[in-house]
């Protein structure tokens, strides 16, 4: 089995998710009570939302590279960032690795593809629903990602940070997504992407008025794909 190295904290809720999912997949796929090998990196989501909040992305990005390389020389063999926002940095993170990072949004255009769809509804944060990083990469593997108005990314990104990742889930903001969807639909949408890998733990995927991708599942399940993948074999000459 390789090792998953995860760089969390981002927050700490969904790294929760991240852990437990790796693990329940793992022991369903080895049986008994197997579980992953794992190195978690978990950094201060305060300092890396002050250095959002600042446009720092630069610094944001050597504090996340730093991590990497750590997880790196620990013995990993693959990294994921364990966020949808922080991946507006993820090339620069990527690029001194010897390692492959897993990035989630190449694995949730894949999941969505693969399912026959073509025109998510992104709901994530402000920064991953308006940088473009996130949509410009769908469209570049072939979707046509569909974000809310203004006014509903101003809902949805408050929700995230002063709600969910702070342990908060309400009926209020449940409601306050499921009719962005619903418009959403009406708008021509035919799927969503849970994008934030914290909403979760507010929706479930199965249950809403369009099929949903949850970003952290989908996510989680690359990491394992990738831990169990068989090694090639190696013919004596």
């Amino acid at each position: 089995m390789k090792t998953i190295g995860l760089i969390g904290g981002m927050s700490f809720e969904s790294t929760a998710v991240y852990y437990r999912m790796i693990n329940e997949m793992v022991r369903s796929e080895l049986g008994g009570i197997a579980s992953a090998e794992v190195l978690l990196h978990s950094v201060n989501f305060a300092e890396i939302v002050d250095l959002q909040k600042a446009g720092r992305w630069d610094l944001a990005e050597k504090r996340l590279a730093d991590c990497a390389l750590g997880l790196q020389r620990s013995g990993a063999d693959c990294i994921l960032i364990c966020t949808n926002t922080m991946h507006l940095v993820a090339d620069g993170v990527a690029a001194p690795l010897s390692i492959p990072l897993l990035n989630i949004i190449d694995e949730t255009a894949a999941a969505i593809k693969g399912a026959g769809f073509r025109r998510p509804l992104l709901l994530a944060t402000r920064y991953t629903m308006e940088h473009g990083f996130y949509t410009d990469r769908m469209r570049a593997l072939g979707l046509e990602p569909l974000v809310p108005d203004a006014d509903d990314r101003t809902i949805v990104h408050d929700v995230i940070f002063d709600e969910l990742c702070a342990g908060k889930v309400t009926e209020t903001a449940r409601a306050a997504y499921l009719a962005i969807i619903d418009k959403a639909r009406a708008a021509g949408a035919d799927c969503v992407i849970l994008g934030c890998t914290e909403i979760c733990l507010l929706l479930d995927p199965d249950a809403l008025a369009l099929p949903g991708f949850d970003s952290t599942a989908i996510h989680a399940r690359a990491a394992v794909d990738f831990a169990l993948k068989a090694e090639p074999m190696r013919i004596a000459v």
